[in-house]
C-alpha cells in the first residue's frame, strides 16, 4: 500500500493484478486499484474531479480527466473515509499510475488539488 497527506486529506492505494480479465497473448493486462480517501482535517470536503496518468513499461503515457470517482462526487467528512474500487488496463505488464484529486472545502467552497501517490501496476509472475 502506498499512501500521500495533502491538506490533511490521506490517499492509500492497493493493486491487485487480475488474471481472469487480462489477455496477454492480445497485450491486455488488468489490474484493479482500491483507494481509500481519509479526512484528518477539521472540516468537509468534496471530491470534484479525478485526473490520473497512466504509464506502461513500453513508455506509453496516458492521461484520464473527468468528474467525481465511479460516478460520484462524494462529501467525506472530517474523521471518514470514502473507499472505491477501480481499475485499469495496460498493453504491457508492468506499469505505473499517479494523479490528483479536485478537492472542495465545503464551509468556504475553496478548491484544492490533493496528490495521489505513484503505485505501480505489475503482474505477480514478473516479482519471481
Amino acid at each position: 500500500m502506498v499512501t500521500a497527506i495533502t491538506d490533511g486529506v490521506k490517499v492509500s492505494v492497493e493493486t491487485v493484478y487480475q488474471p481472469e480479465y487480462s489477455n496477454p497473448a492480445n497485450e491486455h493486462f488488468m489490474f484493479a486499484y482500491r483507494i481509500e480517501i481519509s479526512n484528518l482535517s477539521d472540516y468537509a470536503v468534496q471530491l470534484m474531479r479525478r485526473q490520473w496518468f497512466i504509464f506502461d513499461s513500453n513508455s506509453s503515457r496516458r492521461e484520464v480527466e473527468g468528474e467525481g470517482v465511479v460516478g460520484i462526487q462524494p462529501i467525506i467528512n472530517p474523521g471518514e473515509t470514502h473507499v472505491y474500487v477501480s481499475g485499469c488496463n495496460l498493453k504491457t505488464d508492468m506499469g505505473s499510475m499517479q494523479g490528483k484529486y479536485l478537492m472542495k472545502r465545503l464551509m468556504d467552497e475553496a478548491e484544492f488539488e490533493v496528490d495521489i501517490p505513484e503505485f505501480t501496476l505489475i503482474a505477480p509472475y514478473k516479482l519471481n
